[in-house]
């Protein structure tokens, strides 16, 4: 279950791209979520997706 407040799960995602995935793709794919669903909530909070840095910045 993904925390629901933004800013935790800014962090919880972004720990978990750094420690595990390759890219958000495989993120969302391995753990069975809506990559936008994902983005969207963060871009509430003026975060986006960065390919190159993996991370939301």
């Amino acid at each position: 279950m993904l925390p629901t407040d933004p800013m935790i799960l800014l962090s919880y995602v972004n720990t978990q791209l750094r420690d595990f995935y390759p890219d958000l793709t495989s993120f969302c794919k391995d753990n069975g979520l809506d990559q936008e669903e994902i983005c969207k909530k963060l871009r509430s909070i003026d975060y986006e997706y960065d390919l190159e840095l993996n991370k939301f910045v």
